[in-house]
């Protein structure tokens, strides 16, 4: 897993490349744990990418979607593939997390 992250004034973009699971869950809770993080209006993850996503990986997001919401900040998920948008939704997380199609969208929120 890959983790690349860029700025802008008000949106903190995260772009995840390749497999979440355990060990690399390890990784992602370390840059969404970051306290600057809570500065920016706007958390995007870019799923491109993303080929796969363990039960430790979702974990980490739901760990700190209660943060980012009392601090006012949105967690936005878009560029879903299908077979790791289908996790989301068996699980009903696609109605507890906002999840859109394209960055153009994200943005916009």
């Amino acid at each position: 897993m890959k983790i690349n992250q860029h700025t802008t004034d008000h949106t903190f973009t995260l772009v995840l490349d390749g497999e979440l699971d355990a060990s690399s869950s390890v990784l992602l809770d370390t840059e969404l744990n970051q306290p600057s993080i809570l500065e920016y209006q706007k958390v995007l993850i870019d799923c491109q990418k993303l080929n796969y996503i363990s039960s430790a990986g979702l974990g980490v997001f739901i760990s700190h979607l209660q943060r980012f919401q009392d601090a006012n900040v949105k967690l936005v998920f878009f560029n879903m593939q299908e077979k790791v948008h289908n996790v989301f939704e068996i699980l009903g997380l696609d109605s507890l997390l906002t999840i859109v199609p394209s960055q153009a969208e994200a943005t916009a929120i």
